[in-house]
């Protein structure tokens, strides 16, 4: 069995990096922290994926492509991460997407276009099924909807299944860091709520996926098969012959302002 995690996260030098981050707080207490830069509509927003945090390559990346071209710009850490509360273990495929909807509704006006990576490309859709009055355009890169069932739970052993169910808890290895990555029963179960691929996904606006062919976590028909369920119109699919899960080469990283620009519609 393999994790999911979308890859370390890399902190910067920059002024925004510097600045503490806002803090949007929750019901029950705690809160989600988040950073947003001004501009103009639609506001772009990056979810990001699986035990990653919006210190990371493509949300840092992202932040830059925005600001140059003046489009506000929004990124958080799910609870449990970065410096939101909370314990990574007691988050769930639903309180991320809720944390989502909360920090969207909290910090932004108007139209939006949603970036997801990996498990992001997930918490992505379930927004914009919440939110189809504000989202525009969704670009996914290597999305991973479903991965608790099949990417995780599929690829489980049945002594591994065991364990999940007995401990609560088993921490798999991520062959982007040496800190084995916490998978709880808790996360699987709730997911068994949201799951996507096995019937048509009511949303109608532009859709942009990115995956990489050489993807060992998230395999590239993944993509295919969203691309299958969605009832847009507008779906297009891109592989990457030499793509990898993360995808944050440069030249991923031009291929993520590309496709941005487009659906900016400049």
């Amino acid at each position: 069995m393999t994790g999911i995690h979308s890859g370390p996260s890399v902190t910067t030098g920059t002024a925004d990096e510097r600045r503490a981050p806002s803090l949007h707080p929750l019901p029950g207490g705690g809160h989600v922290a988040y950073r947003f830069g001004p501009g103009h509509a639609p506001t772009v927003v990056f979810l990001c994926g699986y035990a990653s945090e919006m210190t990371g390559t493509k949300a840092r990346f992202l932040h830059r492509v925005c600001a140059e071209a003046g489009h506000a710009y929004l990124r958080f850490d799910y609870r449990g991460r970065g410096a939101s509360s909370g314990r990574f273990e007691d988050g769930t495929i639903g309180s991320w997407t809720d944390d989502a909807c909360a920090v969207i509704e909290a910090a932004t006006r108007g139209p939006l276009v949603l970036v997801g990576s990996s498990m992001g490309g997930w918490i992505m859709l379930l927004v914009a099924r919440r939110l189809p009055e504000r989202v525009r355009a969704l670009i996914g890169v290597a999305a991973a909807p479903d991965f608790t069932e099949e990417g995780i739970w599929a690829r489980m052993s049945d002594h591994e299944r065991r364990m999940l169910a007995s401990r609560g808890v088993v921490h798999v290895p991520s062959r982007y860091s040496d800190v084995p990555c916490p998978v709880t029963m808790r996360l699987v179960e709730d997911a068994r709520g949201w799951l996507l691929l096995r019937e048509p996904i009511p949303i109608d606006c532009p859709v942009r996926l990115i995956h990489g062919y050489r993807d060992d976590d998230v395999p590239w028909r993944t993509s295919l098969r969203l691309a299958s369920r969605l009832r847009s119109g507008d779906v297009t699919v891109e592989i990457v012959r030499d793509g990898e899960h993360r995808l944050s080469r440069d030249a991923d990283l031009a291929r993520l302002a590309r496709t941005l620009h487009g659906v900016l519609g400049g």
